[in-house]
């Protein structure tokens, strides 16, 4: 289940495959059991309201999506800012402790464009051993000059590479907040409902491949985009590591 949130194309083919069979579905039960007209009226009411409802659930979720990818944006731009500042605060501390900090923070700089740009999620586990590695090292090499000299400029230069290890951490829970797997089932379930009413107030006029096709296409291609939204690494739709590199493509030492 998680793979296909992962894959918005898997999301398309599944959503479009599915409706359509319920809409197949419909259509056939409607053929062997017409409506009467005493209950026609009961359920155009039920089937206006479940389609109204699919809009509605296909809207919030949208919206869900697009605060996710808003927010992993901010995340993206706070790394950006918070590296930033502690590579000049860097200039506070001693020529020797700032001399070997800098490398170490434009290595860490250059780890978090990798992870942004990273779609290959079996890399991921070096990657991220590969930043530990060197978030300790950061963190090591800016507390013990702290610790020789504790004065209130040594102090700013650790709150400083404290609000760098705290930007990273901001991102990962970002990237881990995705729309749960029950709205995603909520959202499938209307659907599926929804293409079943439809198919079975269709005719025998109005129950044609093209025309029975129209509600699972729209329905499943929105449903792509919000995978695709929503996914931090699937799809076209990602966030680009702009900020860290334009900061990247500023530092001497880049």
């Amino acid at each position: 289940m998680t793979y296909a949130f992962n894959h918005p194309f898997v999301v398309f083919v599944l959503s479009l495959a599915g409706m359509w069979i319920a809409g197949r579905v419909g259509a056939w039960w409607s053929r062997r059991r017409p409506p009467v007209a005493s209950e026609r009226d009961i359920f155009n009411v039920v089937q206006g309201a479940t389609l109204t409802l699919l809009g509605l659930i296909i809207g919030f979720s949208f919206s869900m999506a697009i605060s996710r990818y808003d927010l992993r944006k901010n995340y993206e731009e706070a790394e950006a800012n918070a590296i930033g500042t502690e590579y000049v605060r860097l200039d506070l501390l001693a020529p020797d402790d700032a001399t070997k900090l800098r490398p170490l923070l434009v290595n860490y700089l250059e780890l978090r464009i990798t992870f942004y740009e990273t779609t290959d999620r079996s890399q991921l586990p070096q990657l991220i051993k590969r930043k530990n590695a060197v978030q300790s090292s950061l963190w090591n090499a800016v507390t013990v000059p702290a610790s020789q000299q504790p004065t209130p400029i040594t102090a700013l230069v650790v709150s400083g590479m404290n609000d760098v290890l705290n930007a990273e951490g901001y991102t990962q829970a970002a990237w881990w907040n995705r729309i749960p797997i029950a709205a995603w089932a909520l959202m499938w379930a209307i659907a599926l409902g929804s293409n079943l009413l439809v198919g079975m107030g269709s005719s025998k006029l109005t129950s044609g491949p093209g025309l029975m096709l129209v509600l699972p296409l729209v329905v499943a291609v929105s449903f792509m985009l919000i995978a695709d939204i929503d996914s931090p690494r699937g799809g076209f739709i990602r966030v680009a590591p702009q900020n860290l590199q334009a900061l990247l493509a500023t530092l001497p030492h880049s």
